[in-house]
C-alpha cells in the first residue's frame, strides 16, 4: 500500500478574528488604528510559544465567537461533504459517472483533529486511493497522486455547510480555512514518509482538549461549571457561547451545551474510513480471542467475585470532605465575583 496514491492533508478552520501569534512581531501595523471598541488593531510584541497571550483575540469583543462555535459543531459534516466531493472530482476528472465511482476506486482515510492555540480545531488526514475492493486492490491507472491532489485542493475550497436559520444569528455559511496543505506521501524518500506522519499524528491523538488548553476533559452541567473551569478567558467565552446558543431551539440538534467542554466540537479525535485498515471490531475480536485462548504461564485469572463493601475508607472520607469544602468555597467566590461585576 506504500505505492498507492496517498496524501497527508491538513485542513484548517477559517479566521474568526485576529489573535496573538508567535513570530518576530505579533501583528505589526504602521498606523495606530483601533477597532470599534477602542482597542489597538495591532500588537508589536514578540511572543514565544509559551506566552499565554498566544491564541487569544486581539479584541475579544470583535471576535466572532458565534461563528467559531457553530463551525466546530458542523466540522464533521463539513468533512463528510469534503470526502464526498473528492470522490466526485476524481470521477469527473477520470471521465466516469459519479454514481459509479465505487465500481472503479475507493477513497480511504484516517483523520485526526487537533486544537490550535486559538482553540479552533483543524484536521490532519492521510487520504489514500485504492481499487474498488479496498486495500487489497490496486487503484485504476487514472488514479494518480497528482489527480488526487487536485481533487483534494479543489474540494477543500468549494464545499460548504449552511447553519440552520436563527432569528438571533441568521444563517451562516461555513467553509474550510484558506490554509490548505496536501503533501504526497512517497516510499522513495522524496517527501514525507510514513514514520514521520505516524509520529506527527500520534502526538495529537494522545492529547485531549484539556491538555491543549482548549477545553476540559469532563462535561459541564451548569453555567457555574463554566465560571470555575481552569481555562483562559478566550476558552471560557467559547464555552459560554456554547451554553447560550444551546438554549436556542433551532440549535437543539447540535447539543451545544452537552459539548460545551469541547467548545462545540462533536467529532472524535481519531476517525477513519472502514476500508482504510482493519476495523476496531476486528481488533476487539482478536484481542478477546487471544485473552480467552492464549496459554500464558504463571497467570491467574480470577472469575469469582464477592462483595466487600462500598464508600470511602475513614482516611479517604476526610480527603473527600476537604475536596467538597474547596469546591463549595470556589463556587461561592465565583458567585461573589459575578455579583461585584454587576
Amino acid at each position: 500500500m506504500r505505492t498507492r496514491p496517498r496524501l497527508f492533508v491538513t485542513l484548517t478552520a477559517p479566521s474568526f478574528g485576529p489573535v496573538h501569534r508567535t513570530g518576530e512581531q505579533c501583528r505589526p501595523r504602521r498606523d495606530r488604528g483601533t477597532c470599534d471598541h477602542g482597542r489597538s488593531l495591532g500588537c508589536g510584541a514578540v511572543h514565544d510559544a509559551a506566552d499565554p497571550l498566544v491564541g487569544q483575540p486581539i479584541c475579544p469583543d470583535c471576535y466572532d465567537y458565534t461563528a467559531h462555535v457553530l463551525w466546530h459543531a458542523h466540522a464533521s459534516k463539513l468533512w463528510d461533504r469534503f470526502v464526498i466531493d473528492v470522490r466526485r472530482r476524481l470521477a469527473t476528472s477520470a471521465g466516469i459517472v459519479q454514481s459509479r465511482f465505487a465500481q472503479h476506486a475507493r477513497l480511504s482515510f484516517a483523520r485526526v483533529a487537533e486544537y490550535q492555540k486559538r482553540a479552533a480545531v483543524h484536521v490532519h488526514a492521510v487520504v489514500r486511493l485504492d481499487g474498488p475492493d479496498g486495500p487489497a486492490d490496486d487503484p485504476p491507472a487514472w488514479g494518480t497522486a497528482d489527480r488526487l491532489t487536485d481533487a483534494v485542493q479543489t474540494s477543500a475550497r468549494r464545499v460548504l455547510v449552511r447553519t440552520p436559520y436563527s432569528p438571533a444569528v441568521g444563517e451562516l455559511v461555513l467553509r474550510w480555512g484558506s490554509q490548505i496543505d496536501a503533501r504526497q506521501l512517497r516510499a522513495d524518500g522524496d517527501g514525507p514518509d510514513d514514520d514521520a506522519v505516524a509520529a506527527y499524528v500520534a502526538k495529537y491523538v494522545t492529547k485531549g482538549a484539556d491538555e491543549t488548553g482548549a477545553g476540559t476533559d469532563h462535561k459541564l452541567t451548569t453555567w457555574a461549571d463554566i465560571d470555575t473551569a481552569p481555562v483562559s478567558g478566550h476558552v471560557r467565552a467559547l464555552m459560554r457561547t456554547c451554553w447560550r446558543l444551546g438554549g436556542l431551539p433551532e440549535y437543539a440538534p447540535l447539543h451545544l451545551r452537552t459539548w460545551a467542554h469541547t467548545l462545540g466540537y462533536r467529532g472524535h479525535i481519531l476517525t477513519k474510513s472502514r476500508a482504510y485498515s482493519t476495523t476496531y471490531a476486528a481488533l476487539r475480536a482478536e484481542r478477546a480471542h487471544h485473552v480467552g485462548h492464549a496459554d500464558i504461564l504463571d497467570t491467574v485469572t480470577e472469575r469469582n467475585w464477592r462483595y466487600v463493601g462500598s464508600g470511602h475508607t475513614p482516611g479517604a472520607a476526610l480527603i473527600a470532605a476537604g475536596v467538597a469544602e474547596d469546591l463549595a468555597a470556589s463556587s461561592e467566590i465565583a458567585r461573589d465575583e459575578r455579583e461585584v461585576s454587576r
